[in-house]
């Protein structure tokens, strides 16, 4: 099996790369660091890279731009055919998209549909994931009743204890302008599996988390905040009060999930893919355990204005994923993720 990944040096990347360098032939990492212009030196992921050339038998990686389609069509006649190709290549904040909208529809969307093409027209029989977000429903699942909680927003429904299901309208709501880039890549990744036929897959992700992320403000949550809490910071939370849910899985679990995909591949699919209601936590939950795991006490302002588009309470229904796929569950549990990402950090920080 050879397999593709761009964004190889990010975090669901740079955990792919790793999982499948002990079971393929090949794998083929594309990766230009765009996360450093995005985000500065705290976003560089030049570590990771070195971290997987130093620890991998078969992987190779390429510095390139998905935007530059003459190189990647060099890259697929070069290295290819591939049997598996994995999009994690992203603009990945909200905040960042709004200030920087072309790069961000160029990267997100654009980027998407030049390596879709590059696959249909060298590897067509490829298995193809594309790292979607659940921010492609914009702020549609605010509209689900809500219940407050000492500590964390909950649905108030039964019907929705389970989370949000692809069932979710992904129109007629405010996305950001990062959330409308990865809907048009949603869409056109779908298409390319339901007009041409192709293996394509969508994977709308949670709070994807693990102890190679490089966490900055504008992107990565759990990593981010465990960060600023080991480094003495503040943190700043943004509106809700603190009590805005995410659902949380390790990079590792996602790389489970793609493997099972391409054992049983489908076409033109949609999966919610997040940790489940047993990895949720609110922002003021997420304190409440790191300040236990750590002994120190998280220093955190808080803003009374959420980001745009925000979820108040967001956590995947897996049912759909599940269905396809049995074998397949969440390994990694929250704490065990937090015990992960702390000893990470301290690594790093050093």
């Amino acid at each position: 099996m050879k397999v593709f990944i761009t964004g190889s040096s990010g975090l669901i990347g740079s955990e792919l790369v790793t999982f499948f360098d002990s079971r393929a032939t090949r794998v083929i990492g594309v990766d230009n660091n765009m996360r450093a212009d995005f985000f500065g030196p705290e976003g560089d992921t030049t570590w990771n890279l070195q971290r997987l050339r130093q620890s991998t038998r078969r992987f190779v990686h390429h510095q390139l731009d998905i935007r530059d389609r003459k190189g990647l069509s060099d890259l697929f006649k070069r290295e290819g055919p591939f049997d598996m190709i994995v999009h994690c290549a992203a603009q990945p904040s909200h905040d960042l998209a709004a200030r920087r909208p072309f790069d961000d529809f160029d990267v997100n969307a654009t980027g998407t549909l030049n390596v879709l093409e590059m696959t249909r027209q060298h590897c067509p029989d490829a298995v193809f994931v594309f790292m979607s977000t659940n921010k492609v429903y914009g702020d549609a699942p605010n509209e689900l009743p809500l219940k407050e909680l000492d500590r964390r927003w909950d649905y108030a429904r039964p019907e929705d204890y389970q989370g949000v299901t692809e069932a979710m309208r992904i129109d007629r709501t405010k996305h950001s302008i990062f959330g409308a880039s990865k809907v048009a890549a949603d869409v056109v990744t779908q298409e390319y599996g339901r007009y041409f036929g192709m293996k394509t897959h969508c994977l709308r992700g949670g709070c994807l988390t693990g102890p190679n992320h490089s966490g900055v403000e504008l992107h990565g949550f759990l990593s981010y905040l465990v960060k600023t809490q080991l480094s003495g910071k503040t943190y700043r939370i943004y509106g809700y009060k603190g009590k805005q849910v995410r659902d949380n899985i390790h990079s590792f679990d996602v790389a489970r999930a793609i493997e099972e995909i391409y054992a049983n591949p489908r076409c033109g699919e949609v999966y919610n893919m997040g940790g489940g209601r047993a990895n949720s936590c609110s922002i003021l939950e997420a304190f409440d355990m790191v300040e236990e795991l750590t002994g120190k006490k998280m220093q955190y302002e808080y803003l009374d204005q959420p980001r745009v588009g925000d979820h108040i309470c967001y956590i995947s229904d897996l049912t759909g994923f599940q269905k396809h796929y049995p074998k397949w569950s969440v390994t990694k549990e929250l704490d065990n993720i937090f015990r992960e990402m702390i000893s990470a950090w301290n690594v790093r920080l050093r």
